[in-house]
């Protein structure tokens, strides 16, 4: 199947949708993590578990939400996934108890993947066409980087403004005044990339017919089943996921380890956001010249070497310059991943009409890091107080590089033989 090419405002709308619908869930927490434990009266654990909760069920939706997306547009399911994900931000902004934020993170986790990931995922595919994957997918990650790191700016910029005492000496109350117009501001935005999404990105008639499937047969998914390709990224995407979660630590490892105050903190998880799209930039210029395979295989030993310096303890207080050093390495290698690990479908012959359907089963596992790594972070976080907790966890990130490593070269080598 060779689908007519989808034109740049498509691709930049797919930017703008794919981290709009993570930014209450996941984006503030990155970046005001200190402020969201404060403001809702959470330990790093119970933090973790509302991820978790999330992970739970957006693990049956990435299952039976993959199929959806080879028989529906994707500019149909992606924006009711946004409008649907902005109205849990108005509960949010309550500042619920537990309870209520646990199913409030239950139901983010159907919402931001049921109609969402796949659909986006997809819509990539089309508009990389069968020869710029890799360009496809690192404009991507790296545009919903920009995307997260200017909705973080604004965050910050909001919450300074909001903030009437200073910064060091904010009450609880103050914070989750500020903290709550930070909330409303993102959910009302969220509400309008949806309708933007929902008139403008469309594709030709044609096209949408040829990847609209009346039905997902047996067979099709025995065929899925069947790709080595589909088993090797589903341990892939496994380790980079968690590469990418352990991400949220930054700001917390700066006002913990290198004592910064709240906002000096939340600025740290800002300008790791800024990182992204200069990532996605480079590897989307890259990986059509390069093997998308090998570059994926070099991303986890840069993400390897970068936890390392974390993990022996070498980034300390006094360390400033090495602290900025290791975080632009640590990002490098992780960001890296994200940009490639889709971009390699093509490479492992996955067919495009299936994408949905592939993208379901992959996601079983490779996700599975929204379930446990949250608990794991803030039981390592809270076992261990500062500096050695952080250090525990970046060992952790070492070891699924390593693992994620041995895959991507595992891949490489078997679609290299292949003739791929």
């Amino acid at each position: 199947m060779n689908p007519k090419k989808a034109p740049w405002y498509f691709l930049l709308l797919l930017i703008l949708a794919g981290e709009s619908v993570f930014i209450l869930p996941f984006v503030l927490s990155r970046v005001f993590r200190p402020i969201v434990l404060e403001a809702f009266d959470l330990d790093n654990f119970q933090l973790g578990i509302c991820f978790s909760i999330y992970g739970i069920v957006a693990l049956f939706s990435y299952l039976f939400g993959g199929p959806i997306a080879d028989k529906f547009p994707p500019r149909r399911l992606i924006a009711v996934a946004l409008w649907m994900t902005a109205l849990g931000g108005f509960v949010y902004a309550t500042f619920p108890d537990f309870i209520v934020l646990k199913v409030l993170y239950g139901y983010w986790g159907f919402t931001t993947i049921f109609l969402f990931w796949a659909p986006m995922i997809k819509a990539t595919r089309v508009w990389g066409g069968s020869t710029s994957q890799g360009k496809a997918f690192g404009f991507l990650d790296g545009g919903r980087g920009l995307v997260g790191a200017l909705f973080g700016t604004m965050g910050v910029l909001v919450f300074s403004f909001f903030l009437t005492s200073n910064n060091s000496h904010a009450s609880i109350h103050e914070s989750k005044l500020a903290f709550k117009q930070v909330i409303l501001i993102s959910s009302f935005l969220i509400i309008l990339v949806g309708i933007l999404v929902w008139f403008f990105m469309k594709l030709d008639p044609k096209t949408e017919q040829e990847l609209e499937l009346d039905r997902i047969t047996s067979s099709q998914i025995r065929r899925v089943i069947s790709l080595p390709s589909v088993w090797l990224l589903m341990i892939i995407i496994l380790c980079a996921y968690v590469g990418y979660k352990i991400t949220d630590v930054f700001s917390l490892y700066a006002q913990d380890v290198m004592k910064y105050d709240q906002v000096k903190s939340a600025q740290v998880g800002t300008f790791l956001l800024f990182i992204r799209p200069i990532i996605g930039v480079v590897i989307g210029i890259l990986a059509d010249r390069w093997q998308t395979t090998s570059l994926l295989f070099v991303s986890f030993i840069i993400s390897f070497f970068g936890a390392l310096l974390f993990a022996m303890g070498l980034v300390t207080a006094s360390t400033t310059f090495l602290f900025i050093l290791s975080i632009l390495i640590v990002a490098s290698g992780v960001y890296a991943t994200r940009c490639l690990y889709f971009a390699v479908m093509e490479k492992g012959r996955i067919p495009l009409e299936l994408t949905g359907t592939a993208v379901g089963l992959i996601s079983l596992v490779g996700y599975t890091p929204d379930i446990f790594a949250g608990p794991v972070m803030g039981f390592l976080l809270d076992g261990s107080k500062g500096m050695v907790g952080h250090q525990h966890v970046f060992w952790m990130l070492a070891l699924f590089s390593l693992i994620g490593g041995v895959t991507a070269w595992w891949y490489d080598r078997l679609y290299k033989k292949q003739g791929s």
